[in-house]
């Protein structure tokens, strides 16, 4: 019989709770569990947790669905922790990626020319989201110390790698990054290949949202030479031209085939003067993403009632949405979060995809490195697979990246301005020394009230 389990959404006004709730709700492994929601917006985490309660009681797990009063009283005595927490404080907006405080990392570094597209994992973007969300995901977890010690922090949100490795190295929280984008190129590789996914056994190298194949076996066939016989012979999806060029340069297929991530791994996004020069399908893309963002920068100020009570209307519509699957997800086909909780909460050995730090996975990078593995569950977390080693120019790209991610974290736990300016030279879009510091200083002051840290 399954062991009731707390669990608290962190940031449980997020939309991605609309999946990662009902996920649960239907999962027996995690029958008569309590899910608990917190977000600095109180009142976005009332509307989310009154239809999960509706959709609880349709399910018929005994589980049950409440908003909590404060972080205190969400992680008091949880086993389980999912967090969706974006940056951008509570600012009233569905999504991180339309708030005026991820507007103005994607628009201050345009002024100085450089590029993005999604700006969510590398770039002055990524940075910027990583800096603001830190103090946030530490203070979270120094009261899951107190309150919580033993219970397991699953992350969802953006850059995965940094928030992650953040939390691994100045708490005693156990963390697990959760994200889709391997699966989904596992499947983009077997609908190639046309067979199911679950018939390919893959190993791949990379961090999130940037991982290569190293092996493709079909039933213990190796088809990886077939694999990139029929990629060269295909011709790519608009969104795919970069990643395929890559994959076949590399002689290594891209494992996440979307250009508008892949992009962000590489210096071409600082070499064109404006994003409607961007190749590869990515104008169009930056230009839908970013034209309808807001132009004023951030402010600590509330919004207007009638601005507040316009986005409330819109968001109790899309939280009305919201529905009972089938059954848990899949770890191979999606994030499968409710089947690995329940594989954890059950001591079952369960095969996953997960975020976690190297210790070996891939013996040639460093240990402490936050990759994307395959992990195995159990009662104590979940552990990381032999992925076999790096191969050396992947391992050279992939070594520059994750020394972006330790000063990142640094500097978010920190405070040290520093290096916020190191991180942005060493990153593949980094300009001039001077400009760089102009720059950070200016993306600094338009977060100001979300980085108590550089005060």
């Amino acid at each position: 019989m399954a062991e009731a389990r707390k669990i608290v959404c962190l940031g449980g006004g997020s939309l991605y709770f609309l999946r990662a709730v009902p996920d649960l709700l239907v999962n027996e492994d995690l029958a008569g569990s309590e899910i608990v929601l917190y977000d600095l917006d109180a009142e976005k985490a009332e509307v989310m947790a009154a239809r999960h309660a509706r959709l609880a009681a349709e399910a018929g797990t005994g589980c049950s669905v409440r908003a909590a009063a404060g972080l205190a009283d969400a992680v008091d005595g949880a086993d389980f922790a999912l967090s969706s927490i974006g940056g951008s404080g509570a600012e009233v907006t569905a999504r991180v990626y339309g708030s005026r405080y991820h507007a103005a990392d994607i628009r201050i570094p345009a002024k100085y020319g450089i590029q993005q597209v999604v700006g969510d994992t590398c770039g002055p973007g990524g940075m910027m989201m990583a800096l603001r969300a830190i103090p946030a995901y530490l203070e979270i977890c120094r009261e899951m110390e107190r309150r919580c010690p033993h219970a397991i922090l699953l992350n969802h949100s953006n850059p995965m790698a940094v928030l992650c490795r953040a939390m691994v190295k100045y708490t005693d929280i156990t963390v697990i990054g959760i994200c889709h984008g391997v699966q989904a190129g596992i499947k983009h590789a077997a609908d190639i290949l046309e067979v199911t996914p679950h018939e390919l056994d893959c190993s791949w190298v990379g961090t999130n949202h940037y991982y290569w194949f190293t092996r493709v076996l079909h039933r213990g066939r190796d088809v990886y030479p077939e694999l990139r016989r029929r990629l060269a012979e295909r011709e790519p999806a608009p969104a795919r031209q970069l990643s395929s060029m890559l994959s076949r340069i590399y002689d290594y297929v891209l494992v996440y085939p979307q250009d508008d991530h892949i992009i962000e791994f590489y210096p071409w996004l600082a070499q064109y003067d404006s994003v409607a020069e961007l190749p590869w399908d990515l104008a169009e893309d930056a230009e839908r993403r970013w034209a309808d963002a807001p132009t004023e920068l951030p402010s600590a100020e509330p919004p207007a009632p009638e601005v507040r009570e316009s986005f409330l209307r819109e968001y109790r519509e899309m939280i009305a949405q919201a529905s009972l699957p089938g059954g848990p997800s899949d770890t191979l086909l999606g994030e499968g979060i409710g089947m690995i909780l329940g594989a954890i909460a059950a001591g079952r050995r369960q095969v996953c995809i997960v975020n976690i730090p190297n210790g070996g996975c891939v013996p040639n990078l460093p240990a402490h490195a936050l990759l994307e593995v395959e992990g195995v569950t159990d009662s104590g977390g979940v552990r990381g697979l032999q992925m076999g080693e790096a191969p050396p120019v992947l391992k050279a790209i992939l070594d520059k990246r994750i020394a972006w991610q330790e000063l990142v974290a640094d500097a978010a736990a920190t405070g040290d301005r520093n290096l916020v300016v190191q991180a942005a030279l060493l990153d593949e879009t980094s300009i001039a020394p001077d400009r760089t510091e102009a720059m950070v200083d200016e993306l600094l002051a338009a977060s100001k009230d979300l980085l108590p840290q550089f005060a």
